[in-house]
């Protein structure tokens, strides 16, 4: 089983990696340096959770999920311009990003602000493909926009991203804490799933059971990735440790421990795994695994 989703993920990460390859935005031109540092980072490596989980999303309704990998490369390009522009010295002030410098140490501040507002800008074009517009309802890709551009605006993303910088060297709390990690990071997971439901055009009461599970997807991708800022392999991971610690940034480890954390996790997990029971008549296993494999991830 784990070597079947091994070679599932890889398959999906292929089937990404082309997509983006065949459709970036070619550079040249006056604009060519922005092009340059937007792939630069879009194709600096990753897990591309994100849209592997909207093919999930999709596949658990319909076979025929190559009809929405513009789709779910567009969110590829939205969690994309989202790293360029946490690194940035205004921000969490990283050097390296996935074992590489960081867009704005590979080029400058200014290319790599831009470099996020094009990906930004691009995930739209993407999600508004006209293989997509051709493939898919119009009133369930509007959803699913709708959806995403929620979850990663002042609402989202955007709000949880601002709550995180202003809670650095402030004493934690757990309702601070889970409001930063829901908004900074859970809904962008959610939504990647549910919107590849939404995209089959799935039942309501089913898109509402993954919407659940995605909700505890996403606790559980973030409390990983708090430990791993503690007790990971910095080679691993392509970043520095520790690097929320000195930070002083209000993380689970920071609050409970390391072994309260990791039993966090694990519940976490387990709740995942119990929510998924009310689509016992799907084929769930894939999801199943992928709640396994974040557990378990080592980067």
């Amino acid at each position: 089983m784990v070597n079947n989703f091994r070679s599932y993920l890889e398959k999906k990460r292929a089937l990404i990696e082309e997509w983006i390859d065949n459709n970036f935005p070619k550079g040249s031109g006056l604009g060519r340096r922005v092009i340059e540092a937007s792939l630069y980072s879009l194709k600096a490596g990753g897990k591309r959770i994100r849209p592997i989980l909207c093919l999930m999303g999709y596949e658990l309704f319909r076979s025929d999920s190559e009809k929405v990998l513009p789709f779910a490369c567009g969110l590829e390009c939205i969690h994309t311009y989202s790293l360029i522009h946490d690194d940035l010295p205004c921000m969490d002030d990283d050097d390296f990003r996935r074992g590489k410098p960081s867009c704005h140490k590979a080029f400058d501040e200014a290319t790599a602000i831009l470099a996020g507002d094009g990906l930004l800008t691009l995930a739209f074009e993407w999600f508004t493909h006209p293989k997509i517009i051709k493939e898919v309802s119009p009133l369930a890709l509007l959803r699913a926009i709708h959806l995403v551009s929620k979850a990663v605006g002042l609402v989202g993303m955007v709000g949880g991203q601002m709550a995180d910088l202003l809670a650095e060297g402030k004493k934690g709390d757990a309702r601070t804490l889970n409001w930063i990690h829901t908004h900074k990071t859970v809904l962008f997971l959610e939504a990647s799933l549910v919107t590849g439901a939404i995209l089959a055009e799935a039942p309501n009461e089913e898109i509402k059971v993954l919407s659940k599970f995605g909700k505890k997807l996403g606790l559980l991708f973030q409390i990983i990735d708090d430990l791993l800022d503690i007790v990971g392999d910095e080679k691993t991971l392509g970043k520095p440790v520790k690097s929320d610690l000195k930070k002083k940034k209000i993380t689970y480890p920071a609050l409970y421990g390391v072994e309260k954390t990791r039993a966090l996790a694990e519940k976490v997990h387990r709740d995942a795994l119990q929510a998924l029971e009310a689509l016992s008549h799907r084929d769930f296993k894939l999801l199943k695994e992928l709640t396994i494999y974040l557990l378990n991830r080592v980067n």
